[in-house]
C-alpha cells in the first residue's frame, strides 16, 4: 500500500467517533472547525455541543446577539474568532440566502474563514480535493518524509501544502484529510509518538534518522509582551461596577473591572493616589483587600493582574464612559474573559468576604 492508503486503512480502525464527523453539513463542520482550532477535543466538545443545541442553523446563529455569542464562547479564548463567526453568520444569510457555502472558492471569501477552513469544509461536506494542512498534518508530513523546512514560514508552508495535496485521495478526498489529522493527533504526537504501532514505522525518514524528536522545525516566536492590569471592585447596593472593554485591544465588547493598566508592578498605595485613579474615585479611597498577582497568559501576551476592592469613594465618583452598574443576575448574563469570570467564581464562592487569590489562568 502508498502512504494514503495506509492512512485512510489506519483511520478507518482507530478514528474517535466525534459528533461532527457524522454529518455533511458545512454550518455544523465549520461550527466544529473553528471551536477546535484553539482546544483539545476533550475540552472542546462540550462547547461543540453547546453552540449545535442553541443553534442548530446558520440562521439560528446569524439572529443572535454578538454578545450572546460570546457569552457561550466564554472561557474558549481567542474572543475576536467568536465575533468573527457571528459576522460570517450573517454574511451566509445575506449574500448566500442563508446556505452555507460547501465549495473552497466561495467558504475562502467568507470572514474568519481562511485556507486551512476553507479546505476542511470543503473536502468534509462536499469531497473537494483540497488538502487541509495543521499541526497534525505538518508535523506527519514533516517527519514521515523528513522535512526540515520551517513549518511557520512562507516556504514551508508551500511546500507541505503542495505536498499534502500531491498525496491527497481525490476519490475519499474528505476522509484522507480526516485520516490525516487524527493519525497526528494520536498516533505521530508531539511528544512520545507511537512509533512502535506505527504502519508507517519501516519507511518513516524521521525514524530511520532518529530524528522524530528534531521534526518539525519551527522558529521560535516573538516575545511576548507583558503587561500590568490592576483592576478595581466596587460594590454598591448589591451591584457590581463594571467595564465594557472598547474595540483596539483584548476582549473587545466584553465585560471586565474599572482598569488601571501601569508599565509595571504597581505598589497599590501609590496607584490609589494617581491622578488617574484620584480623578475616578476621589482622595478618600479606602483599601479593603488587594488579591495576589494573578499571571494570565495569553497568545502574544502575559497579563500579571491585581484586584483590588475598595471602599468610602461616592461623594467624588466621576466613572468613565464606559463603566456601569450590574446586579449579579445580570452579570451572569454577560460575556466576561476567562480572568474575569474565574474571578467572579473566586469572590462568590467566598461570599463578599476580603479575597486573596493565587492562581494562574490560560485563555
Amino acid at each position: 500500500m502508498n502512504f494514503s492508503e495506509e492512512i485512510i486503512e489506519w483511520y478507518q480502525k482507530h478514528k474517535r467517533d466525534l459528533p461532527w464527523r457524522n454529518t455533511n453539513d458545512p454550518y455544523i463542520i465549520w461550527l466544529s472547525e473553528i471551536i477546535m482550532q484553539q482546544t483539545r477535543v476533550e475540552q472542546g466538545t462540550p462547547y461543540f455541543n453547546r453552540f449545535v443545541e442553541k443553534y442548530p442553523s446558520v440562521k439560528h446563529f446569524a439572529s443572535a446577539t454578538e454578545a450572546e455569542i460570546l457569552k457561550l464562547w466564554q472561557g474558549l479564548g481567542y474572543y475576536s474568532r467568536g465575533r468573527n463567526m457571528h459576522q460570517t453568520a450573517q454574511a451566509v444569510m445575506e449574500e448566500h440566502a442563508g446556505y452555507f457555502p460547501k465549495n473552497y472558492e466561495s467558504l475562502i471569501r467568507l470572514k474568519g474563514i481562511g485556507e486551512y477552513t476553507a479546505a476542511a469544509i470543503a473536502s468534509f461536506s462536499s469531497n473537494e480535493a483540497k488538502a487541509v494542512v495543521d499541526g497534525n498534518v505538518f508535523r506527519l508530513l514533516s517527519r514521515y518524509f523528513g522535512i526540515d523546512t520551517p513549518i511557520n514560514t512562507g516556504r514551508g508552508k508551500k511546500i507541505f501544502t503542495d505536498l499534502a495535496n500531491e498525496l491527497i485521495d481525490k476519490k475519499q478526498a474528505g476522509i484522507f484529510n480526516q485520516a490525516m489529522m487524527e493519525f497526528g493527533s494520536l498516533q505521530c504526537k508531539p511528544k512520545n509518538p507511537v512509533c512502535i504501532a506505527c504502519p508507517l514505522q519501516m519507511t518513516c525518514e524521521a525514524r530511520l534518522k532518529n530524528k522524530i524528536d528534531k521534526l518539525p522545525v519551527k522558529i521560535k516566536s516573538q516575545k511576548s509582551r507583558e503587561r500590568y492590569f490592576n483592576y478595581v471592585l466596587v460594590l454598591k447596593n448589591d451591584q457590581i461596577l463594571v467595564n465594557k472593554r472598547r474595540s483596539g485591544d483584548i476582549w473587545e465588547n466584553m465585560i471586565d473591572l474599572p482598569l488601571f493598566e501601569t508599565e509595571s508592578q504597581a505598589e497599590i498605595p501609590e496607584l490609589v493616589q494617581s491622578e488617574k485613579f484620584v480623578k475616578a474615585f476621589g482622595k478618600q479611597v479606602l483599601i479593603r483587600s488587594v488579591s495576589e498577582p494573578v499571571k494570565h497568559i495569553l497568545s502574544h501576551q502575559k497579563l500579571y493582574t491585581t484586584f483590588i476592592r475598595i471602599e468610602n469613594f461616592t461623594e467624588n465618583f466621576h466613572p468613565d464612559q464606559s463603566w456601569f452598574y450590574v446586579t449579579r443576575e445580570e452579570l451572569e448574563k454577560l460575556p466576561q474573559p476567562k480572568l474575569i469570570f474565574q474571578f467572579f467564581e473566586n469572590f462568590f464562592k467566598l461570599s463578599n468576604e476580603p479575597f486573596i487569590n493565587k492562581y494562574h489562568v490560560r485563555d
